[in-house]
C-alpha cells in the first residue's frame, strides 16, 4: 500500500473485538459495536508550530491505540477498511 498521511494525521486499522462474551455467549454481527481500538499503520510527519518547526508525533507505526467512538474518516485502500484521523483524536497507547 502506497499511502502516507499528511501533517498530524494517522492511518489506523481497527482491531476486531472478541466474538464471545466472558460467559461464552456468541455476539452476532448486528449487535457488535465497531471497536475503538486499532493499530497504527502509518503516520504523517507532524503538524507545524507558529515558527514553522515540525511537532514530533507521539505515535508510530505498529502502536496499539484507543480512539473515540466517532473519530476518524473511514476509507478503503486495497480492499481493506481503514481510518484516517488526527493525532489529537487518539485517546492513548495500549501497552
Amino acid at each position: 500500500m502506497a499511502f502516507k498521511p499528511l501533517h498530524d494525521r494517522v492511518l489506523v486499522r481497527r482491531v476486531e473485538s472478541d466474538e464471545k462474551t466472558s460467559g461464552g455467549l456468541i455476539i452476532p454481527d448486528s449487535a457488535k459495536e465497531k471497536p475503538a481500538e486499532g493499530e497504527v499503520v502509518s503516520v504523517g510527519s507532524g503538524a507545524k508550530d507558529d515558527d514553522g518547526e515540525r511537532i514530533a508525533m507521539d505515535v508510530k507505526a505498529g502502536d496499539k491505540i484507543l480512539f473515540g467512538k466517532w473519530s476518524g474518516t473511514e476509507i478503503t485502500l486495497d480492499g481493506e477498511e481503514l481510518l484516517i484521523m488526527k493525532e489529537s483524536d487518539i485517546l492513548g497507547i495500549v501497552s
